[in-house]
């Protein structure tokens, strides 16, 4: 898979949410780059990593990345945030702190967990792959930057960067809305070995606020944050106050 690598001092793994690259963490790149060392990747099927022939399966992409990364603390969003989870669930040794933005371990509802995103929300997503999956995209890419204090400048960075690496694969779009409908990694969550850092936006359309508190009150060590104006995407239109946070995190956590 395709690492960019920028900044100096420690390592922090970044990894980016559905249909996206890691060229979208610019803005939170550049806050941190003067303090850590940015290990960007590009999940399977996307950006420069259309053709590396991984799965976009978690167990298949955090094993993959953790034999290529260095130890080091991973941030994940969204979708990125559940392979950085079952990477820190498999192999804890690797991954001594674990930041989760506007991300979940367990992204759909359920009778146990109400908060999740209905399932018909990512059937429709998976008809529309089928039929027109760049007007899906652009579906999706409406529902996060909705509900932010900066929408239009949210939708714009999301717009202008979604394409900027090459086309993601159809294929492995499909298999990440399947990674988002089927993942469940909330037993994981007590057992985790590292602590863990939790920021929603309050006005997140796609992960509710409430299940990523209800995540981090499962988890060992956590600490839950939520900014205020942001939407699915803060680190956007937020990124110094997310960068704060990660940096204050990784400081307390000697990480």
């Amino acid at each position: 898979m395709h690492v960019e690598i920028a900044g100096s001092g420690p390592p922090l793994v970044l990894l980016h949410g559905w249909a996206m690259h890691g060229g979208i963490f610019a803005p939170l790149v550049e806050a941190l780059h003067a303090h850590r060392t940015l290990h960007v990747v590009d999940l399977p099927g996307h950006g420069h990593s259309r053709d590396s022939g991984v799965p976009l399966q978690l167990d298949a992409c955090a094993q993959a990345l953790l034999e290529s990364l260095p130890v080091a603390p991973w941030c994940g969003w969204s979708l990125g945030g559940l392979v950085a989870l079952r990477a820190a669930s498999l192999q804890p040794s690797r991954v001594p702190a674990l930041a989760m933005v506007c991300a979940t371990p367990k992204f759909v509802v359920a009778a146990d967990w109400p908060q999740g995103m209905p399932a018909e929300v990512f059937h429709g997503f998976a008809d529309g792959l089928r039929l027109d999956w760049q007007a899906t995209i652009d579906r999706f890419i409406a529902l996060e930057a909705f509900g932010s204090d900066h929408m239009r400048e949210e939708l714009r960075m999301l717009r202008d960067a979604v394409l900027a690496h090459g086309e993601p694969s159809p294929r492995v779009l499909a298999e990440g809305l399947q990674a988002l409908e089927t993942g469940d990694l909330r037993e994981s969550l007590p057992a985790l070995a590292m602590p863990s850092l939790w920021i929603s936006g309050r006005r997140d359309r796609l992960v509710n606020p409430a299940a990523m508190q209800a995540a981090a009150a499962l988890a060992a060590d956590a600490r839950y944050l939520q900014i205020e104006h942001a939407g699915h995407a803060p680190f956007l239109t937020h990124a110094d106050a997310v960068a704060d946070a990660m940096l204050g995190f990784l400081a307390e956590a000697g990480a």
